[in-house]
């Protein structure tokens, strides 16, 4: 049976995360910066939120973009690695599900929020990714921007052997990806990671979770429902939208 994405990431997946993009740090926070900008423009300060950050890549680019983040996630191996990344930035960390989002910040006090790495597709049903849609555009502010990537795997499934994806290996770790595609709404996806100690032994260590598929369509509706008006959409390995709270 699958795991929970929270225990899949605390007991799995987290001590790999940053491993896994297969750069450093520093330059895939420059990378966020970049999409960032492009997305929001020069006017770059007040409140932002980040939902599902992570080890922080969209946190420390917001942060060092002008804003004031607050950053939630329900890892808190991830957390853990972003408090000691913070430093003189004006970051705040929650360990907390985004579902709560209403709890934590006040209505209309956000500049922006940002939902992306694909954390839309953890959420455990459509419901609950319609709910957070609703709860972003409570937060924003007129004219605030909410932005979300994920990657698509709504549109066909991967058949055979396409569905094993190698993911990244260095003479340490091995990860690939094996994808089984359940329901027209979800994929269980499972990580396979194999280790190798200091005496040159290997490990495979294997857990698995539900992801949900997500079609851009859908996605798109779900913002216009919840008051939000797409001024940007750019397809690519993760499919970017951004949408405007009208004001």
């Amino acid at each position: 049976m699958p795991s929970t994405v929270q225990e899949h990431y605390d007991t799995h997946l987290a001590e790999h995360y940053d491993w896994m993009f297969g750069v450093p740090l520093e330059s895939k926070v420059a990378e966020q910066k970049i999409l960032l900008h492009e997305i929001l423009g020069t006017e770059t300060h007040g409140a932002a939120v980040d939902l599902g950050c992570g080890s922080g890549f969209q946190t420390l680019a917001l942060a060092d973009l002008g804003y004031e983040v607050l950053a939630m996630d329900i890892s808190a191996r991830l957390l853990r690695d972003l408090r000691a990344r913070v430093g003189s930035r004006r970051i705040s960390v929650k360990h907390a599900n985004v579902l709560t989002l209403d709890s934590l910040v006040a209505k209309e006090s956000v500049s922006v929020a940002v939902c992306m790495g694909d954390t839309l597709t953890h959420l455990s049903s459509r419901h609950e990714v319609s709910r957070l849609f609703q709860s972003a555009s409570r937060a924003l502010q007129p004219g605030g921007r909410f932005i979300v990537t994920y990657r698509d795997l709504a549109e066909g499934e991967l058949k055979g052997l396409d569905r094993f994806i190698a993911v990244r290996s260095d003479e340490r770790r091995v990860m690939t990806c094996f994808l089984e595609f359940e329901t027209p709404e979800t994929v269980v996806v499972h990580d396979l990671i194999n280790t190798r100690d200091a005496e040159g032994q290997w490990t495979l260590h294997k857990s698995s979770y539900t992801k949900l598929r997500l079609p851009v369509a859908w996605v798109a509706a779900e913002l216009g429902a919840a008051g939000l008006s797409i001024t940007d959409q750019r397809a690519g390995r993760m499919l970017t939208l951004a949408a405007t709270k009208p004001g």
